[in-house]
């Protein structure tokens, strides 16, 4: 049995078709259908139901979990292997949420880039939901998240970040002259949210639940900035964490404090939890963690 033909095979099982999985692999379609034969063959069972559309058999199906483990094994086997010779290059693949923007990461990445300048850093900005199923399908390395997870998930984290949300309205509104408000005092608003890819939207949705309203959401966004944009259009009023609401130049917006509040930006940095980290990703790790001890625990905005 060769680990390229279980390569071929578990590509085939993604794609469920044998041109898409030529395609990807950059192979002649011959090659592959050979290849899955001679596996078919050694294994003595059919792995794929042949039909109109392809299909995993119940044999393909556990083939497909094991198979999915020694590749991962041969490449932590490889990404090892490099780090032993020293090869110290490569790529960093970080998510980010749009709310808090790649700004954020400008320390650490300029303090590991003069440590390692031929590592290159990719950053992804899409909601922590996104960030989290990139973590663990592999096409990301790092990612920032909104809400830690919990010890027992698959992931590693540490926290980087636990910022109160607070209210931004237009400097005209009713409510700017007050000093704080309750969630509940805004039950008639209209409400500038975030998209439902973010775990802030779902944490502002329960705790509006928890005070009896469903808030009247008028627009979505990725993006603090058109967010902004549209309170200052009077389109509404924004909850936003309170570093970016106070950092606000504008003096058309009116940030003010939410009492009694149990919502905060909880940032988190999470790597995939039981898998082989290349050398750049565990320094870039190491660095975010040496910084996050330096701080105190009510200025850890480190990025």
């Amino acid at each position: 049995m060769e680990i390229r033909h279980l390569e071929y095979f578990s590509e085939v099982a993604r794609q469920l078709s044998f041109t898409k999985a030529a395609s990807t692999l950059h192979v002649s379609q011959p090659s592959i259908s050979k290849a899955i034969k001679n596996l078919e063959t050694e294994l003595g069972i059919p792995l794929f139901y042949r039909s109109k559309q392809l299909e995993l058999t119940d044999a393909g199906k556990a083939v497909l979990v094991n198979a999915q483990h020694v590749l991962r094994a041969c490449e932590n086997l490889t990404a090892e292997l490099s780090d032993i010779t020293e090869l110290k290059k490569g790529e960093i693949k970080i998510g980010v949420p749009p709310i808090i923007g790649a700004a954020f990461f400008s320390k650490i990445i300029s303090q590991f880039k003069s440590l390692y300048p031929t590592v290159e850093i990719l950053l992804t900005e899409v909601g922590s939901k996104m960030i989290k199923q990139g973590v663990d399908d592999g096409s990301l390395d790092i990612g920032l998240i909104c809400n830690t997870p919990l010890k027992n998930s698959s992931f590693e984290a540490v926290q980087v970040i636990k910022d109160p949300i607070m209210l931004i309205v237009h400097h005209e509104h009713t409510l700017a002259g007050d000093y704080e408000v309750h969630l509940a005092d805004l039950a008639s608003e209209s409400f500038i949210m975030y998209r439902e890819d973010f775990t802030l939207y779902d944490r502002i949705l329960e705790e509006c639940s928890k005070n009896d309203f469903y808030p009247n959401i008028v627009c979505q966004s990725s993006q603090k900035d058109f967010m902004i944009e549209m309170v200052e259009a009077r389109l509404g009023v924004a909850l936003l964490p309170s570093k970016i609401a106070r950092s606000i130049k504008n003096d058309s917006i009116k940030a003010i404090n939410l009492s009694e509040s149990n919502i905060n930006l909880e940032l988190g940095m999470i790597w995939k939890k039981d898998k082989y980290l290349p050398f750049a990703v565990k320094k870039f790790i190491d660095l975010a963690n040496s910084i996050v001890e330096k701080k105190s625990i009510s200025d850890r905005y480190i990025f």
